[in-house]
């Protein structure tokens, strides 16, 4: 990958990455992934599994989501088709960013990537209908790791893209806040 741009977002470790793309009269290509460029970026992460998400609908919120060690999931985050808006919530106890969020429009015109390392809680709510999205993993699921937070914490304060209320998974919609969890990551 010769061309991966890659924007801070004010949150230590947490980046957005602009993949360069190239475009003619058939269309565009871009290079997704490859080891090197993510490496020189700064992820130095060992993927193991690829996830592909179909959402029909707009308005619905997956997340905020997150494992807990030792199954602790670094992830690599696109959208294939639609758009998103990606949400990762520092959980990094003693972190100077504790608690603080960053959000990113990802969509197939932007091309945007975001790498969200453990210690983040990732979400996101779909903007267009039957919206794809990949992400990359660095651990394998691990149910009896699995934990989330309330998409709404009202200490968190997303200003979610929802107009009335979203669709949610029951797990979701009970989900509890941050404060209300144990410190499962320390820095």
């Amino acid at each position: 990958m010769k061309h991966l741009h890659t924007v801070p977002l004010g949150i230590s470790d947490l980046l957005l990455l602009r993949p360069e793309r190239h475009h003619d009269v058939r269309g565009s290509f871009m290079e997704l992934y490859t080891r090197q460029g993510h490496v020189k970026a700064g992820i130095d992460a060992d993927f193991i599994q690829d996830n592909l998400v179909l959402t029909h609908r707009p308005n619905v919120i997956r997340g905020l989501h997150y494992q807990a060690p030792p199954h602790a999931q670094g992830k690599l985050i696109c959208v294939i088709r639609g758009a998103i808006l990606d949400v990762a919530v520092d959980i990094r106890h003693g972190s100077p960013t504790f608690a603080r969020h960053a959000a990113v429009e990802l969509s197939d015109e932007n091309g945007l990537q975001m790498w969200v390392p453990p210690g983040f809680a990732h979400g996101y709510c779909t903007l267009k209908p039957d919206t794809i999205v990949l992400y990359k993993v660095t651990a394998a699921y691990a149910p009896q790791s699995e934990q989330a937070i309330a998409w709404n914490d009202p200490d968190l304060a997303i200003n979610w893209p929802v107009g009335g209320r979203p669709l949610l998974s029951e797990r979701d919609a009970h989900a509890p806040r941050l404060k209300d969890l144990p410190a499962h990551f320390s820095v």
